[in-house]
């Protein structure tokens, strides 16, 4: 149930508003066409930014190194330090791809980063689903993706879902301890009224999905089916995620990109940041493990 409205807590107008992640007491974001990173506390308030070398697609902590983050840039995933602003390279992805670019990612409960890649022109089905469990183990899993989006889990950890927005569908898989997948199926297809985008999963195993051009999130149950929706005031919701002191705070990413000069005026709250409480909790956000199974 949802306790209160949807509301904007920073007028942030991102250009391409993707990735939130509650860490720390704080939600981290992304613009990945402004090349930047945005923080703020569960309010809206205690504001910072910094500038990142290129899109940037997703920024998810990694464990033991406090203030230190784990980020997919085109061509390469890269350290973060909050503390210092300063950027470092992890690992190369795709340097034979060079119009693709990384987008949207998720850690699993054993602390494996799943990432997707897309053609940056948005028409190519060059994309690809990953996984990285050490920086010396990266795995393809899933391929013939224009955009990849809204990787995350069961809570089980027995069913993994993956989104092709351009295809409007959703796909859920069978998924083993060691990361392989299996029985790819399609758990919901938004055939009209936008493109599915992010997505999270409560600690119920609903799906939420942030709708692309839709005005609005979608919570399915386990079976896909749509039980919730929740409207907001601009049109292009772009990914969910769930915070705050007891993982009830859900925040919502927008953008503004593909928005004519009219289509702005209308909506001024586009690219801003929302919120809203809910009764049922999200899961916890769960670290990048170098170390990882």
């Amino acid at each position: 149930m949802i306790l209160d409205q949807s509301h904007c807590i920073w007028e942030v107008a991102t250009h391409l508003g993707e990735g939130p992640v509650w860490h720390a007491g704080a939600l981290y974001f992304v613009d990945i066409k402004s090349h930047k990173i945005h923080r703020c506390a569960e309010d809206g308030s205690a504001r910072q930014s910094w500038h990142a070398p290129d899109q940037i697609g997703f920024i998810l902590p990694i464990k033991g190194e406090s203030g230190n983050f784990i980020c997919g840039l085109p061509g390469k995933l890269v350290r973060f330090s909050s503390s210092t602003g300063s950027f470092s390279s992890m690992l190369e992805v795709e340097t034979d791809q060079p119009d693709n670019r990384l987008n949207d990612g998720y850690i699993d409960s054993q602390g494996c980063l799943w990432f997707g890649s897309m053609d940056d022109g948005e028409k190519a089905p060059s994309g690809s689903l990953y996984r990285l469990n050490t920086l010396a183990n990266l795995q393809a899993r899933d391929h013939d993706y224009v955009i990849t989006n809204g990787p995350c889990m069961s809570p089980d950890g027995k069913v993994f879902y993956h989104t092709d927005t351009l295809r409007k569908k959703i796909y859920a898989f069978d998924v083993t301890p060691d990361g392989s997948l299996s029985g790819k199926r399609v758990f919901a297809d938004i055939s009209t009224g936008g493109h599915p985008d992010g997505t999270v999963v409560d600690a119920e195993g609903f799906l939420w999905v942030a709708i692309f051009a839709g005005n609005r999130v979608e919570r399915y149950s386990p079976a896909g089916e749509i039980v919730q929706v929740i409207n907001f005031p601009c049109s292009n919701i772009t990914k969910v995620c769930f915070g705050g002191y007891d993982l009830r705070t859900v925040f919502v990413t927008t953008a503004w990109k593909g928005m004519s000069a009219e289509k702005r005026e209308q909506q001024p709250l586009a690219g801003g940041l929302f919120s809203f409480r809910v009764d049922v909790p999200g899961l916890p956000q769960y670290q990048f493990s170098e170390s990882a199974s």
